[in-house]
């Protein structure tokens, strides 16, 4: 099954969260923190969104930062994905 977003809105696969501390404490599944790092799957075409011209800045492959509780989360073929709009996402990894 293929997802194509729509207009200003971006598909993306967040990282796995770490599981030990950068001192090698083991963290529970419970305590770990929601990534904010992401992979870009998809991107929508842009286009008009409330009477504005949205260009689309993101691209397939782009590693992002997003905000910490925004999109809606999908589950296809056993993969969890997350659509936001391209304004949650604050930055792009480089």
């Amino acid at each position: 099954m293929t997802i194509k977003p729509l207009l200003d809105r971006v598909l993306i696969q967040t990282e796995e969260a770490e599981e030990t501390t950068k001192s090698g404490i083991v963290l529970a599944a419970k305590s770990q923190e929601k990534p904010q790092i992401a992979r870009v799957v998809a991107v929508g075409p842009g286009g008009e969104v409330d009477g504005k011209e949205i260009k689309m800045y993101l691209k397939e492959g782009d590693r992002v930062i997003c905000a910490k509780y925004t999109g809606t989360e999908v589950k296809v073929d056993g993969v969890e994905y997350t659509i936001v709009k391209q304004s949650d996402v604050l930055a792009v990894v480089e």
